[in-house]
């Protein structure tokens, strides 16, 4: 799987203009995510291959709130800290897309978290897209 980073584009430029719903999976329950924004880091990631030839990929962060305090005792399964690796998150929203509406699919890890009384901000990076 990889980012499709003009479909990425084309769903922030459309959540900017009008707020997109969006849906988060964290295992195999579903939280309404709310406030999403979705950038272009200027961070460059360089990814070495095996064959010792080396790729740099520019990073989409996504933030969002969730209201549904639940979720906290799960967040620490998915993000890097306690544990060795990223736990894939998934985020699901629809989007107009050559014509039609189509599901889009977000893999995201979660990098880091903040609650506060309305909730809690999730920060994430985008891993892959998959359209539906």
């Amino acid at each position: 799987m990889s980012i499709d980073a003009k479909l990425i584009e084309m769903l922030a430029s459309h959540n900017k203009r009008q707020k997109l719903d969006f849906t988060l999976y964290l295992q195999e329950k579903s939280y309404s995510l709310a406030d999403v924004s979705i950038a272009n880091s200027p961070t460059q990631v360089i990814r070495h291959t095996r064959d010792g030839t080396d790729h740099t990929e520019s990073v989409y962060k996504i933030s969002g709130q969730i209201s549904d305090t639940a979720i906290i005792p799960l967040l620490s399964k998915a993000m890097l800290g306690p544990n060795a690796e990223f736990g894939d998150v998934q985020i699901h929203t629809t989007l107009q897309h050559k014509g039609k509406i189509s599901k889009l699919n977000l893999h995201t890890n979660i990098t880091s978290s903040v609650q506060s009384p309305s909730g809690i901000e999730l920060r994430m990076i985008l891993v892959s897209t998959e359209l539906g």
